[in-house]
């Protein structure tokens, strides 16, 4: 690791800045802190029982997609390590097929939230792409994709590399360029 050295401040603007990108630092670490709580809320025994609504929801298995990708030459920069764009760009693709599932439409990427790069992949690599639907709102999904990298003998011995994670949000329009409403889903 290289220690850098402090930014320097000149300009109101540059506080500001600053201050916004300190705050933004706050909320992706919390992110993590309330997403290990939830998991462990989830692992507690508890009542099972479906309301109607969740009785006539879609079952999030039916929005499973996986692809795979191999890294080759032109997906890398000068030192053999995948470039980040093209990481996301097989990530919307398999998030949006993942939606189009659900809402039977072609979905819109309106954002991208908490995308972390575990670590990196290089040329040769087969990186294994998986996008469920974790959550329906009324007019928008959110999609979970999980990015694990393979080299060859990591390939024989199914021992993958966690190398990235992110939620995609989408919405889906009409013919007539109305909002599509998305059934609830049932995990």
């Amino acid at each position: 690791q290289v220690e850098l050295k402090p930014v320097q401040l000149l300009s109101a603007e540059d506080h500001l800045e600053h201050s916004l990108a300190i705050e933004r630092r706050r909320i992706r670490l919390g992110y993590v802190q309330v997403f290990q709580k939830l998991m462990q809320e989830s692992n507690k025994e508890g009542d099972f029982s479906l309301s109607r609504e969740e009785k006539d929801a879609v079952s999030t298995e039916q929005t499973h997609v996986q692809s795979t990708e191999l890294v080759l030459p032109p997906h890398a920069n000068h030192h053999g390590n995948t470039f980040g764009g093209q990481i996301m760009a097989w990530m919307q693709t398999v998030a949006s097929i993942s939606a189009s599932r659900l809402c039977r439409s072609h979905p819109v990427l309106k954002a991208v939230n908490m995308f972390k790069f575990w670590g990196p992949s290089f040329v040769g690599d087969r990186l294994v792409f998986n996008a469920i639907v974790n959550n329906t709102f009324h007019n928008s999904v959110e999609v979970g994709v999980r990015v694990e990298a393979y080299n060859c003998e990591e390939w024989i011995q199914d021992q993958p590399r966690h190398i990235n994670s992110a939620f995609l949000i989408f919405s889906a329009l009409d013919d007539k360029g109305e909002l599509l409403t998305f059934p609830r889903v049932k995990p």
